[in-house]
């Protein structure tokens, strides 16, 4: 784990990850890092047919995403510049477990392992969710195209897979602290004091992480 901050915003398609990551990013004069979502080919196609094109669609985005945290960690975390990213490489296993089937999955499952495993790891994870209606609404307002297709249903699973993904994350890695956000009740769009109190939030976060790396340095 690098001792730069190197925070990792998740949460389900549409929550709001990006907005947030940018408007951190840009308080906190950090280096922002956005996933690449639109440039991939298979997405129409597949929230069309899930099951037909979810192999293509998930390979695309894992290697893409190990790409640009590969960068990440030799341009940024390795000279000890803090980032900011719009996800966490690890949600691939979110979307490979609920998309793939068996047989695929195992291929992809070994594929990931060998690309993640030195990947870095983030030292802070921001959480927002919020309840399916938050969700579509949140999509329906930013009007990407590609996802006017997205079923119900696929949206709702994946929002009960993240809350099991973030209880599991916490008892992983009980060092790296978990900023939990309700879009529900917050709207850091809309709504500076919600802004600000989500700053606070990761400001308090970022000064423990101060004083503990300046306790190690002294002992």
């Amino acid at each position: 784990m690098t001792d730069a901050p190197f925070i990792a915003i998740e949460g389900p398609i549409g929550i709001g990850k990006t907005s947030l990551a940018k408007k951190l990013a840009a308080h906190f004069d950090f280096h922002l890092l956005k996933e690449i979502v639109e440039e991939n080919p298979f997405l129409g196609k597949f929230y069309e047919n899930i099951e037909e094109w979810s192999f293509q669609t998930e390979m695309f985005f894992l290697c893409n995403r190990f790409k640009q945290l590969e960068d990440i960690e030799k341009k940024y975390l390795s000279e000890q510049k803090s980032v900011i990213a719009d996800y966490h490489i690890s949600k691939n296993m979110i979307f490979a477990r609920r998309t793939l089937p068996e047989d695929k999955l195992e291929k992809y499952e070994q594929i990931y392992h060998i690309l993640t495993k030195d990947m870095p790891v983030p030292n802070m994870l921001i959480y927002l969710y919020g309840s399916l209606d938050t969700i579509v609404d949140r999509i329906r307002k930013r009007g990407r195209d590609i996802e006017q297709n997205i079923q119900l249903s696929y949206l709702s699973q994946l929002a009960e897979d993240y809350e099991r993904y973030m209880d599991h994350f916490e008892s992983v890695h009980p060092d790296i602290p978990v900023i939990r956000i309700n879009g529900d009740k917050l709207d850091f769009i809309r709504h500076q004091n919600d802004l600000e109190w989500i700053m606070n939030e990761v400001e308090q976060q970022l000064e423990q992480s101060r004083s503990i790396n300046l306790k190690e340095s002294k002992t």
